[in-house]
């Protein structure tokens, strides 16, 4: 039924599981019960409206919680016994997570018996399907969804109204929906969440939502390098290039890949929203400089002068050079044309001081280098 949503056959299979569904569950005089697993509410899916003694029981009910996988205990044991207990901090940190009602600490058996198996740390759940339609919802989506991707990557979490009887045909264009197949589907866990009333006096579920564990953090990245994999720009060309300072090679990167991957919801001008696609270039950066994790300190948005710069990459070997990148869309109204946005972002790195904190943790003027860029829609220009 994934493959059916990300294929464009949705409506073919609905008629053929709701007819399947009639024969198993109503008409059929051998069966007894049943258990169906399912990603969301079937009871909602109108496959089966003949079906009324349906139980449901979600990724928020107590009952069963603890059954959907191995416990702290039960982990904690089979690591003793297979004398791999001084390895549990980094098997809590890739693989736990999963919550269920109000049961925490809930791990999946398929990774935990991997790693029991062959002792090694290796994204086991993540590369056991295509993951097809949370790269589709997530490459399709809004650019206020994109943003949220970029928070969670980085170890943030965000609250959220959650509906667990969102079905696939309410995901287009529904930020809520995104987030309820995410949760449902095991790629982010539910930090906390409590019911709360709203000025209308609805009763409305509040989530504060993070991604699961370490093993699905990579595979977001491998997702979002896998976009970049899809065009004609290699990847890694713009991190070759970004490192040997070729401006020319950069302008041709990023230009081939908006022109290819980037829709126009993504990039274009909205009035009085005018930071959204500067916010959505600083978002997709940020995601293409995660290869350099460990080489380089990565921050963004934070105070430095007498203000706060875009992106900034403090090494951490001397002989590497630090960067600063400041993004900025052309306002017709003020700016001619490109190069005068590409000016004004490279005189508000000096004119703001962003170099600042790099100075004052020893680095030279002449190993910092300032990159700008502007964009207007999917044309870009890189100084």
């Amino acid at each position: 039924m994934q493959e059916a949503y990300v294929g464009g056959y949705w409506n073919e299979i609905a008629g053929f599981i709701r007819s399947l569904f009639n024969s198993t569950f109503k008409t059929n005089p051998y069966l007894d019960r049943a258990i169906m697993t399912v990603i969301t509410r079937v009871s909602r899916e109108s496959f089966s409206s003949d079906l009324n003694n349906l139980v449901v029981v979600t990724t928020t009910s107590d009952a069963y919680a603890d059954s959907f996988g191995f416990t702290q205990g039960e982990v904690t044991a089979a690591l003793e016994e297979y004398g791999l207990s001084e390895n549990e901090p980094n098997v809590k940190a890739w693989y736990d997570g999963f919550a269920f009602g109000r049961f925490k600490g809930i791990y999946n058996p398929w990774l935990i018996l991997n790693y029991l198996k062959s002792e090694k740390f290796a994204a086991y759940w993540a590369n056991t399907s295509s993951n097809s339609l949370v790269g589709k919802l997530i490459r399709e989506s809004s650019s206020g969804i994109k943003m949220r991707m970029e928070d969670l990557l980085k170890g943030n979490s965000f609250h959220a109204q959650i509906d667990e009887q969102l079905v696939y045909d309410q995901l287009d264009g529904n930020e809520s929906a995104v987030w309820s197949l995410l949760l449902a589907s095991g790629y982010l866990k539910v930090v906390c969440y409590e019911e709360k009333m709203t000025q209308f006096g609805e009763w409305v579920q509040d989530y504060e939502l993070a991604i699961t564990n370490f093993e699905v953090k990579t595979m977001f990245q491998g997702m979002v390098r896998g976009w970049f994999g899809m065009s004609n720009a290699d990847y890694n060309d713009f991190i070759k290039t970004l490192l040997q300072g070729d401006i020319d090679g950069l302008n041709v990167y990023m230009n081939r890949v908006a022109e290819e991957i980037f829709s126009s919801f993504d990039t274009g001008m909205r009035v009085s929203r005018r930071s959204e696609p500067e916010r959505f270039y600083h978002g997709f950066v940020l995601g293409l400089l995660v290869e350099l994790n460990g080489r380089y300190v990565i921050t963004s948005n934070r105070e430095s002068g007498f203000g706060r710069y875009d992106v900034q990459l403090e090494p951490q070997s001397t002989e590497d050079d630090a960067i600063l990148i400041e993004f900025k869309v052309r306002n017709p109204k003020k700016e001619q044309d490109l190069e005068d946005t590409l000016r004004n972002a490279l005189e508000q790195i000096e004119t703001k001081g962003y170099a600042a904190g790099l100075r004052q943790r020893g680095i030279k003027d002449r190993r910092i280098r300032k990159y700008g860029f502007a964009f207007e829609g999917k044309k870009v220009l890189i100084g």
